[in-house]
């Protein structure tokens, strides 16, 4: 029986501000804390979960950006509009810029209610209210 995704595993430049970001974000969308080490931690929801992991210092003179070749973005589902404003509240709390500010939060087309921000790497996280 197929059961979708596994694990994805993102490494970071900086584990703290990174779990310090996505820590709130992840168990405001129903993750709880999983594992944790000296490098990394992971959250989970379901049978899937989310690690991040220190990227080594010789690693690290390349910095992410989500136009190269690789991951450009993560997107959640949201319990709703309002839990989409919820959140967006939250990041602009938190200094974190949102995305497309001119055109949210239907930046992603009419109907596609939603947030953009990035997180301290500028990974770009989408936060997606369900259709009305």
């Amino acid at each position: 029986m197929f059961k979708g995704l596994h694990h994805v595993e993102l490494y970071v430049s900086n584990i703290k501000k990174s779990t310090a970001f996505w820590g709130w974000l992840l168990e405001d969308l129903g993750y709880t804390k999983y594992q944790e080490w000296e490098s990394g931690q992971s959250w989970k929801i379901g049978d899937t979960y989310i690690v991040f992991v220190q990227a080594e210092e010789r690693f690290q003179d390349i910095p992410y950006h989500r136009c190269r070749v690789g991951l450009n973005h993560l997107a959640f589902h949201a319990r709703s509009r309002d839990h989409v404003d919820q959140v967006t509240r939250k990041i602009r709390d938190t200094g974190t810029q949102i995305l497309y500010e001119d055109n949210h939060p239907y930046a992603g087309g009419e109907g596609h209610y939603a947030v953009y921000f990035e997180d301290p790497d500028r990974i770009k996280v989408e936060l997606v209210a369900p259709d009305e």
